[in-house]
């Protein structure tokens, strides 16, 4: 086991921080399966308004991805993530005070704003412990956060056999308490030194030599890096396997399959059991720049594959259902976690070092947006039959294409060094 902890890139921060991720994913796997439960039958709260709360924090969300970025130029990087973690368990506990429908709102808020700025953070902080090995370290953080996703499950399914409005509230006090947990140990992480920018001395002169003082040079913005906006925005539609595992695939499978509706929970495990089982190893095949760029055509054919095998779902009865619906799921995890390798290495890449955290504060807004487009995208394609999965994988299919010729000219040129300021 010493072994195996010494391997993992980062060193003692970088262990710390994949507990991190395990205390936060089991507190909120514990909420997750409870949340819908506590606000019907302990909040009492309709069905309109529990969208609107799950609404509230999606669009609240695509705003705390940049502002985090943006905050972890200028702030102490633990200390900020920390903070957020800290946001995060005072909307969860805010969450108890069901009988005020408005601060219901705004706790709602401050969760989604504060878990994607908390995500980006920690992509960052990964990002900068483990050095060129960033993309097995975001495997490893992200098998860890798969497995304490399914802890937190396990453990919410035996807590809900009660069925009491107690046990919803002991588990959502629950979740509130992995994120106090979860900023405590950030607070024992190291800091991670942030790229610096290269200062030249002028004409040498006698004396002292100077000490270098940062270079006055204007910061890129990725608002006005165009490149970086179009990678985004192809992002965010390769982020759409994600709605297919939370909303598309079972509604599909009980609604116009003939596939049993047992089936449904066991294609939900095949996600999480492949995710955990494979996610390391493939992360292998993208661990330079130019082979995770090279990924984009195996993901290309992985959603190729996943769309028809959905539509193909309905064309028969239960063997024929069954299968189908067994091999989109296996093609959409695939893809899922090839897409994760590509995403992690190309998102850092073609990001300037004198801007790390805003630029990968944009890309977060790929998956932010995603939790609020992607609903909407399955549920058209589930109205639009067979067909509209056959459209759903081809475009996405086609947006691998595009993004691989998108990123071919940035990541060939070299970094542009900033300008010398002379002494």
């Amino acid at each position: 086991m010493g072994h195996v902890l010494a391997r993992i890139p980062g060193g003692r921060d970088g262990r710390l921080m994949l507990v991190v991720a395990l205390v936060d994913r089991v507190g909120s796997g514990l909420w997750a399966a409870a949340s819908v439960l506590y606000f019907t039958y302990a909040a009492h709260l309709g069905l309109g308004e529990v969208g609107t709360l799950v609404a509230t924090a999606g669009v609240t969300g695509i705003a705390g991805a940049p502002v985090g970025g943006r905050l972890a130029d200028r702030l102490p990087l633990t200390r900020l993530l920390a903070a957020f973690q800290i946001l995060r368990a005072l909307a969860a506990a805010g969450l108890l005070a069901s009988g005020d429908y408005a601060l219901l709102l705004l706790c709602s808020a401050a969760g989604g704003f504060g878990d994607r700025a908390a995500s980006v953070l920690t992509k960052l902080y990964g990002t900068r412990i483990a050095g060129d090995e960033r993309v097995r370290y975001q495997a490893v953080n992200r098998t860890v956060a798969n497995a304490g996703w399914a802890l937190g499950g396990l453990g919410a399914a035996v807590a809900l056999g009660a069925g009491s409005a107690t046990v919803y509230r002991c588990l959502l006090l629950a979740d509130a308490a992995s994120f106090v947990a979860a900023a405590l140990i950030t607070l024992r992480c190291a800091e991670a030194a942030a790229p610096s920018r290269v200062v030249a001395a002028g004409p040498v002169s006698p004396g002292p030599v100077p000490v270098p003082v940062p270079a006055p040079a204007q910061v890129p913005s990725p608002w006005r890096d165009r490149t970086y906006l179009a990678y985004m925005v192809t992002d965010c539609v390769l982020f759409l396997d994600d709605a297919v595992f939370k909303v598309g695939l079972p509604l599909w499978a009980v609604h116009a399959t003939k596939a049993p509706h047992g089936l449904v929970p066991v294609l939900l495990v095949l996600n999480n059991v492949l995710v955990v089982a494979l996610q390391v190893p493939l992360a292998r095949l993208g661990a330079t720049t130019a082979a995770a760029r090279r990924l984009l055509l195996p993901l290309c054919g992985a959603f190729a594959v996943a769309g028809p095998a959905m539509a193909a779902s309905a064309a028969g009865g239960p063997g024929l259902a069954s299968v189908s619906l067994l091999l989109a799921a296996t093609a959409f995890t695939v893809a899922e976690m090839l897409h994760a390798v590509v995403s992690w290495e190309l998102s850092v890449a073609l990001a300037p070092e004198a801007a790390q955290g805003a630029y990968l504060g944009v890309h977060g807004l790929a998956q932010a947006a995603q939790r609020t487009v992607g609903p909407l995208a399955v549920t058209a394609a589930i109205a639009a039959g067979p067909l509209g999965w056959t459209v759903f994988g081809t475009a996405i299919a086609g947006t691998c294409l595009v993004q691989h010729r998108l990123v071919r000219g940035p990541l060939r040129r070299p970094a542009a060094l900033p300008e010398p300021v002379r002494q």
